[in-house]
């Protein structure tokens, strides 16, 4: 069952960040289009000015792809098929306030009408998981978490 969970949870990382690429994509095709059709006017300075506001545009939207392409590198390492005993990249923690599925972070995914949060274990709460057990507690902003199961 949990085989099933963890490979649910980890389809639905790949298809949230295939989903963000493709938007980014689209919008660098955008921003080019632009560029490329924007003529210049009788005023000088709010033709540079408009170029300028989408070269900036276009360099943000490449950075944010080389994130994501990041996310997918880190998201395609992850070993999901097995046991995990202890908390590590690819396992899921349940605990008393939350579940966890540690991968990347994309916040809340869902599975059977339950939620888990996918994370980093460079996250401030994924390094508190890390190398916990079932039976372990940790305190999170001031809130007790007792892990109920790790796997």
């Amino acid at each position: 069952m949990s085989l099933t969970i963890k490979n649910h949870l980890y389809q639905q990382c790949i298809n949230l960040t295939e989903q963000r690429l493709e938007r980014l994509r689209k919008q660098v095709v955008d921003i080019k289009i632009n560029l490329e059709s924007e003529t210049k006017s009788s005023v000088g300075d709010k033709y540079e000015t408009g170029r300028a506001m989408l070269q900036l545009e276009h360099e943000k939207l490449s950075r944010q792809i080389v994130e994501v392409n990041r996310l997918q590198q880190s998201l395609y390492n992850i070993e999901i098929n097995r046991e995990h005993f202890k908390a590590s990249l690819g396992c899921l923690v349940k605990t008393s306030k939350a579940n966890y599925f540690i991968s990347i972070s994309l916040g809340a995914l869902e599975y059977n009408g339950i939620k888990y949060y996918a994370i980093s274990p460079k996250t401030p709460i994924g390094k508190l998981l890390l190398g916990k057990q079932d039976g372990d507690s940790f305190i999170f902003n001031n809130d007790l978490y007792k892990i109920t199961k790790v796997y």
